[in-house]
């Protein structure tokens, strides 16, 4: 199982990404698929997550600015981030669990600053 993430980069505070995660499974494999970030000097945290029922959790500090969503024709995962702020700054990371399996995707950088 592999996931590979993309769609990070530079953007201003405001500003708004797309982020990716492409499974090279059917996503009906993964009991919860979710997105993590990592900012430096940091632990890694939880985002978002759904699950194959298609039940969403989110940080609350993602709440109302981003939203996580599924397309399993494409097999693959998003996180839609708004209203982005210097503190989003962070590798973000998805993830997905089978069983009793974790996998994860190689990070993408995401960076907010003027």
């Amino acid at each position: 199982v592999q996931l590979q993430a993309s769609g990070g980069g530079l953007v201003q505070p405001g500003g708004s990404l797309r982020l990716s995660c492409a499974a090279s499974t059917s996503l009906f494999s993964f009991n919860v698929m979710g997105w993590y970030r990592q900012a430096p000097g940091k632990q890694r945290e939880l985002v978002a997550g759904v699950t194959t029922g298609g039940l969403k959790n989110y940080a609350d500090s993602a709440k109302g600015r981003f939203t996580i969503s599924r397309d399993s024709a494409k097999n693959t995962v998003y996180l839609q981030m708004n209203s982005l702020k210097p503190d989003d700054t962070a590798v973000y990371y998805c993830s997905g669990r089978i069983s009793q399996n974790i996998y994860w995707g190689q990070g993408t950088l995401v960076t907010v600053s003027s």
